[in-house]
């Protein structure tokens, strides 16, 4: 049975992906600070589901914690660690941005030296669409540079990219890093549009919507997520024979090494968004039309041809279907 270590294990993805991980037979060891970034309660409650499985062991901890990760990692012998937990959200980085270089940046490095001293076989890490930044080519491909963030979030997650390259070169420990595209679904978080928008609406107050609704995601389901990570997984980076330092690949490398976007391939205007959401609930939204935020991209738009050249898998789960477990789901905890 594998050993694997799943980081921000209580989070949204984090919680979803130690269920599969369970359902396929791995030993899974969750670790989370169950910080309060969110309601710590919606934490708990995913958690009491994981650790009513055989095979869970779940670990209270910061991943700043040096001494702790190390000995964690010593005394475990993880065959692969996904590393979800990160400081999230791209405004709460305008606020407080010093939580984002402890856990993102120093809380990386602890990972990253664990995998080198404990003969990790795959390290598996999140990273974000937010990468992209100031890019305006669509669809956002993993072979375009992405050198101009417009959120510190955004730095963060590309600092772990080039961390991990260094890591993976210098110690040659095999590591992939996954651009995820606004993900949602049941459990989500609540600081996202979707949790957020059903619960003005079922309470009978205005939405916010910025860039007076012109906005495009690509919308994720959070099992089409989980299902690409877990194939990836189970491949391994190769170094790529073909890689050239005179025109480099940004997704490849000579070390075993590999970006992937994972989305759904199928951006979707936020008012239409909005519209299945009001269906789904059987009520009208009031809309309060904003300006775009500081750190937003008005589009995002995943190439996923590697995704689907490498493991074989394209997400399709539509914004309808989605939506509407989400909402059932909301609806059956909160209401």
């Amino acid at each position: 049975m594998r050993k694997i270590l799943v980081t921000g294990a209580a989070g949204f993805i984090g919680f979803h992906l130690c269920r599969r991980f369970l359902e396929s037979g791995s030993v899974v060891s969750g670790l989370d600070n169950l910080n309060d970034y969110y309601d710590v309660n919606l934490k708990k409650a995913r958690l009491t589901l994981l650790e009513d499985k055989d095979g869970f062991r779940f670990i209270r901890m910061s991943l700043e914690d040096k001494k702790g990760i190390l000995k964690l990692f010593e005394t475990e012998g993880f065959d692969a660690v996904v590393n979800l937990a990160a400081q999230a959200g791209v405004r709460y980085s305008l606020i407080n941005p010093y939580s984002y270089i402890d856990s993102n940046i120093y809380g990386f490095l602890n990972i990253l030296e664990g995998c080198r001293h404990y003969g990790v076989k795959h390290l598996i890490f999140a990273s974000s669409s937010s990468v992209y930044g100031a890019n305006t080519k669509m669809p956002f491909s993993v072979h375009h540079n992405v050198d101009h963030p417009v959120s510190l979030y955004a730095a963060t997650k590309k600092a772990n990219e080039l961390m991990a390259h260094s890591y993976s070169s210098l110690y040659n420990i095999p590591c992939t890093g996954l651009r995820f595209f606004t993900v949602y679904g049941p459990w989500g978080r609540p600081d996202m549009a979707l949790f957020l928008f059903t619960k003005a609406i079922l309470e009978g107050r205005p939405i916010d919507v910025f860039n007076y609704g012109k906005m495009q995601r690509d919308f994720t389901y959070i099992d089409d997520i989980i299902e690409g990570v877990v194939r990836i997984t189970d491949k391994l980076p190769e170094p790529d024979t073909l890689w050239s330092g005179d025109v480099p690949d940004p997704s490849s490398s000579y070390a075993p090494y590999k970006i992937y976007n994972i989305g759904n391939n199928n951006p979707v205007e936020l008012m239409k968004f909005i519209e299945v959401l009001e269906e789904c609930l059987g009520k009208k939204a009031e809309k309060n039309l904003l300006p775009i935020q500081a750190g937003d991209v008005p589009s995002t738009y995943a190439d996923i041809d590697d995704l689907t050249g490498d493991i074989g898998f394209k997400p399709s789960t539509t914004i309808e279907e989605g939506i509407k477990r989400f909402v059932d789901w909301y609806k059956g905890y909160y209401v």
